[in-house]
């Protein structure tokens, strides 16, 4: 279809004001949103005779209409370009998928605080710290902070339903405030110097308790001082560990590093003086693309997703210069309505951060270039070994698991060109066959994976099956079925283990022709196969263990006349979960609210029988 497009005749409508601007295909999709001071100026500058820019080069070329949206400031349209953006991912837009909220540790409001994980809206009442990069950070801190402050960190229910002390008493972690061991005044006493640590006062924590040994020396309560001995040297090795700068202060430093096409972002934390800890990012970069758009295009979309909760430091510091950093930084600045300063010419410790960062930073691109070679190279070489005469883009692989016909499920993992596609990863409850059958689970499996598939779809290169022959046919009989409109059916190729079932001596079936042949086992090929094999099976186990648990947690249960889902859930978290519901006694039972005498008589009964 020929492209209509007139750049004169819509330049000439255009207005002087600043707005967003998205640029469409001929069919309609959204190739590419921008933002603009001046937005005559700014579309006007696509139009020139001798664009220098590849990359604005092949968006000019494919503009088939232009939408304008006039705002009120640059600041205005800075978010609303965001949002675009985050709605229609166009193809030549910088695209950063950061849609995960960021952990936090809460101490709670409680009479006896608890620090828990926490992520998401905050709702519950008390103090939160953070944010932390990842999951990880946060239980790594929570660890920590079990070894230096005996604060409770259990459930509402565990610790309400306790009537003795739990392990962690036993192991010096926790003070068992829940059934009176510590008194509120010193339970309190260690909620303020843990609220301290976390603040980053570590000096402060310190020289409280070096004051409360001493007192307790004097007065002759040497256990209590020993133990704050204990703590002050915990506390001072931590310190040292965690100490990074002299000064306090919140601060984003990024180092960033682009190379053939690649663009990572490693982020390190910096919140009071000490590192929370570090995270890379990887935004999707079109081809040609230049450095300066790539910094301007992070830098607004991660400080302007409001979806992520998570909080925005007073100063970012970054390893380059970019021509839009001033007005970026205003407009940030005004969208958030407090300060916050882009600094790209730092010295002393900040210094040290930025050179760490952008150290990261470059390994991560040369870890992840070296990998995207040796992807590539593996493709290259199946290709080969299969006599191929078109690439392969994607790669599908099927396997099943159960136990003993148990909770059956059936995986469905990718691969592309970049090596595993874990967002096209696929699990499939399998029901309404024979236990065991895992003939009829491979075909309940593909039958649904190609239900009604088209050539616009999702469509396989290579479909891997992980069993012997007889799985093969039921999946190429089920694709021969399915796929017969299709343009170009997935190839079928099994993956059949080896004499004694060995790994390295996998055996392998090409579909229909049911040719068997064998690759080297140290070929980049059979590494291939293998991987995306041994992958498959990984995934199928784990969705089996996952379903295989959910089912004996609440089976039992669920078998018991009037014990419904509020009810079962009472009773699991009350007791705390299904070996300690039976096991425990008619009295126990009846103590868990909604539960009768009578009732609490029928589960102990019912849970006896079975």
């Amino acid at each position: 279809m020929p492209n209509s497009f007139s750049p004169k005749a819509f330049l000439k409508t255009v207005t002087s004001a600043p707005g967003v601007y998205r640029m469409y295909d001929n069919a309609q999709q959204v190739i590419y949103v921008g933002k603009a001071k001046d937005l005559k100026k700014r579309l006007s500058s696509y139009f020139r005779v001798n664009l220098p820019n590849v990359k604005t080069q092949a968006l000019v070329s494919n503009i088939a209409n232009i939408d304008v949206t006039v705002t009120h400031s640059e600041t205005d349209a800075l978010l609303l370009e965001n949002d675009y953006i985050k709605q229609y991912m166009p193809k030549y837009n910088v695209l950063l998928r950061d849609d995960k909220s960021y952990p936090y540790i809460l101490l709670s409001g409680h009479k006896h605080p608890r620090l828990a994980y926490h992520r998401g809206a905050r709702r519950e009442k008390g103090q939160y710290f953070g944010p932390y990069p990842n999951g990880g950070a946060v239980r790594e801190s929570l660890h920590l902070m079990q070894k230096l402050f005996p604060i409770r960190q259990c459930q509402d229910v565990y610790y309400k339903s306790r009537s003795r002390p739990c392990l962690q008493y036993q192991l010096d972690r926790c003070s068992a405030p829940c059934v009176g061991i510590v008194s509120d005044e010193e339970y309190q006493a260690q909620v303020k110097l843990a609220t301290l640590f976390l603040k980053g006062k570590d000096k402060q924590v310190i020289s409280t308790l070096v004051a409360k040994m001493e007192q307790a020396a004097i007065d002759m309560q040497y256990e209590a001082a020993a133990r704050y001995r204990d703590q002050i040297a915990a506390l001072r090795r931590v310190a040292e560990q965690q100490e990074v700068s002299n000064q306090s202060g919140n601060m984003d430093v990024i180092g960033v590093h682009y190379a053939s096409g690649i663009a990572c972002f490693h982020l390190m934390f910096v919140r009071e003086g000490k590192i929370f800890g570090s995270r890379s990012y990887y935004p999707s970069v079109p081809a040609e693309t230049e450095l300066d758009e790539v910094l301007s295009a992070f830098i607004s979309q991660f400080y302007l997703n409001a979806d992520i909760q998570r909080t925005v430091p007073k100063e970012v510091i970054i390893n380059h210069q970019f021509a839009e950093l001033k007005s970026l930084q205003e407009s940030i600045e005004a969208a958030l309505e407090k300060k916050f300063a882009i600094k790209t010419q730092v010295r002393g410790d900040r210094a040290k951060f930025l050179a760490l960062a952008e150290t990261n930073a470059h390994n991560a691109v040369v870890t992840r270039l070296s990998h995207k070679n040796t992807v590539e190279q593996r493709f290259a070489l199946l290709e080969e070994a299969l006599e191929l005469s078109t690439p392969i883009g994607r790669m599908e692989c099927f396997d099943i698991s159960h136990t003993m016909g148990e909770s059956t499920v059936a995986s469905c993992v990718v691969f592309n060109r970049e090596g595993p596609h874990k967002a096209d990863y696929r699990r499939y409850n399998i029901s309404g066959i024979t236990a065991g059958d895992d003939y009829a689970a491979m075909q309940q499996a593909i039958s649904r994976r190609f239900d009604k598939i088209d050539n616009s779809g999702k469509v396989p290169d290579i479909l891997f099956i992980d069993g012997g022959i007889g799985q093969l046919r039921i999946a190429q009989k089920v694709v021969d079925d399915k796929c017969q409109n299709l343009d170009k059916p997935p190839l079928l190729i099994g993956v059949t283990k080896g004499e004694g079932r060995k790994m390295g001596l996998e055996t392998f079936l090409i579909g229909g022709t049911e040719q068997s042949f064998e690759l080297p086992n140290d070929s980049p090929a059979f590494h291939l196969m293998v991987h995306i094999r041994d992958e498959s099976h990984r995934f199928a186990i784990t969705g089996h263990r996952n379903k295989r648990q959910k089912t004996r947690n609440t089976s039992t249960l669920e078998s018991i006349a009037g014990v419904g889902p509020k009810r079962r859930k009472a009773l699991l978290q009350h007791l705390g979960g299904l070996q300690e519901v039976k096991g425990a006694s008619v009295a126990e039972l009846a103590k868990v609210p909604g539960i009768s005498l009578e009732m609490a008589q029928t589960i102990h009964d019912a849970l006896r029988a079975g």
